[in-house]
C-alpha cells in the first residue's frame, strides 16, 4: 500500500509594510493547503508513521491528545483513508466538540483519561492494548523518529534559500524535521523555533533528543500568550488582522503566535536588510472551530 497524499503546499509573499521598512523578503510555506483535515505537519509526521505500522503488520493506531487536537482529527481521517482501526486516548473529562465529532465521523473510539493517568502515555497504551499485536503505539502530537523524517521533507521543497526559516513548536518533531533537512541539505539557513507553551525554554531537549548531530538554532520562548490554547486581545487582533490583509487564515494556537514573534522580531531589527525569512504555516485550522466565541 502506498501512504501518500499529493501535496499542494506554495509558498506565498507576506506583504506588511514594516518588511518593506526593515528591507525583509518573507514567504510563508502554505502546507495548511496539503489536506482538508490532515493538514499542515500533520501529514508530514504521519506520512512514515503509518508506512511503519504497515510493514509491522499492525492495523490498529493508538494515539493520544486534548479534546481540540488536530493530531487526533488527522490521525482519525488518515486512519480511515488508508483502511486502520484507530483510538484515542483524550485528556481530560468527556466533552462534545467539533473537533471529536469529526473524530468519531471518521471511526475514531475516543477513551477519556483522567490528567493523571494520561501522563503515562506508555502505561495507558499497555493497560488497554499491551496484548494486541495489531496495536501501534503513536505518541501525542505525532512524535517520533519517523515524524522528523517526514518533516525533514519540506526543506526539498523550498524555491529559495532562506536565511531565516520560522516554525511554531508543541513537541518540537516538526523543529528537529526542519533542522534535519537543512543539515541533510547543507544549507546556511538559521531557523528559529516559538513554543507555544509557556516555559518553553524545555523545548530544546525535546528537539535535540530527535537529532545526531550539533545544531545551531533559536528559541523564542517570549509569545505564548499565556500558555498552550491561551490567547490575548492583542493576538486575537493580530490573528483577525493578519487574515482581513492577506487572505491566509491562521489559528492563535500555533501559527498566529509564530507569525507574531517573527513581525516582532522583525521590529526590533533581529534581521539583516535583504533577508530572506520563510515562516511554516502548520495548518489545524479546525482549532478556530473551538475558540471562535474568543473572536
Amino acid at each position: 500500500m502506498k501512504f501518500d497524499l499529493e501535496i499542494f503546499s506554495p509558498v506565498d509573499a507576506w506583504q506588511h509594510p514594516l518588511f518593506a521598512q526593515k528591507g525583509l523578503n518573507v514567504f510563508i510555506k502554505r502546507d495548511d493547503m496539503i489536506h482538508p483535515l490532515i493538514s499542515g505537519n500533520k501529514w508530514r509526521k504521519l506520512k512514515y508513521t503509518l508506512q511503519k505500522a504497515h510493514s509491522l503488520g499492525k492495523t490498529h493506531l493508538v494515539t493520544f491528545g486534548g479534546a481540540f487536537s488536530n493530531h487526533l482529527l488527522a490521525t482519525a481521517s488518515a486512519a480511515a483513508k488508508f483502511g486502520f482501526k484507530c483510538t484515542a486516548f483524550v485528556r481530560g473529562e468527556d466533552v462534545q466538540n467539533d473537533t471529536l465529532f469529526l473524530c468519531r465521523m471518521h471511526g475514531m473510539k475516543l477513551i477519556f483519561t483522567n490528567r493523571d493517568s494520561y501522563r503515562n502515555k506508555t502505561q495507558l497504551f499497555e493497560e488497554h492494548f499491551g496484548d494486541d499485536d495489531a496495536a501501534c503505539f503513536i505518541d501525542e502530537g505525532g512524535a517520533s523518529a519517523e515524524g522528523v523524517q517526514g518533516c525533514a521533507e519540506l526543506i526539498s521543497e523550498l524555491p529559495l534559500i532562506y536565511q531565516h526559516i520560522f516554525c511554531a513548536c508543541g513537541t518540537g518533531t516538526t523543529a528537529a524535521g526542519i533542522i534535519t533537512g537543512l543539515h541533510e541539505h547543507q544549507l546556511p539557513t538559521h531557523f528559529h523555533a516559538v513554543p507555544v507553551l509557556k516555559n518553553g525554554g524545555f523545548m530544546r531537549n525535546e528537539i535535540n533528543r530527535f537529532l545526531d548531530f550539533e545544531a545551531d538554532y533559536s528559541i523564542h520562548t517570549d509569545y505564548h500568550f499565556g500558555g498552550y490554547a491561551k490567547t490575548t486581545p492583542d493576538l486575537i487582533n493580530f490573528s483577525q488582522s493578519f487574515t482581513s490583509s492577506t487572505g491566509i487564515l491562521i489559528e492563535p494556537v500555533y501559527t498566529a503566535k509564530m507569525l507574531y514573534a517573527l513581525l516582532d522580531l522583525a521590529a526590533k531589527d533581529a534581521f539583516e536588510q535583504g533577508s530572506n525569512i520563510l515562516a511554516i504555516h502548520s495548518g489545524g485550522l479546525l482549532g478556530l472551530l473551538g475558540m471562535k466565541e474568543k473572536f
